[in-house]
């Protein structure tokens, strides 16, 4: 995965969002990041929101698609900790909407669907 300092999530860090070679797109939250800390204490958990922000930086990048308009369908099936490589699966819906699925090594994480502006 390759940081891009131009695409920043709702944290301002960096996002790691398009593959390098061989690779699937996706992503590392640090174990330092702003929402950790009581979320939950002593087994912090990465929120939904964080992991969503990051699928759709992913996905504007990866597709070319403008700002996040909606979240239509989201689904969290296991939790995401700390510094784990989420990697996503996407499912291309038409112009302005794309399906995504996250998996942590091979373990489903989350899936659902985005929609864009132009």
């Amino acid at each position: 995965m390759h940081p891009d300092p131009g695409h920043a999530g709702v944290d301002g860090a960096a996002v790691a969002h398009g593959p390098g070679p061989g690779e699937a797109p996706g992503f590392v939250v640090a174990p330092d990041h702003a929402a950790l800390p009581g979320h939950f204490p002593g087994a912090p958990v990465v929120p939904g929101v964080v992991l969503v922000d990051h699928v759709a930086i992913a996905a504007r990048a990866a597709f070319g698609l403008g700002a996040l308009v909606a979240v239509p369908r989201v689904k969290f099936a296991a939790p995401v900790l700390p510094g784990q490589a989420v990697r996503i699966a996407w499912a291309p819906r038409g112009a302005l909407r794309v399906g995504f699925t996250c998996f942590v090594e091979d373990r489903l994480v989350a899936a659902g669907e985005l929609a864009f502006a132009p």
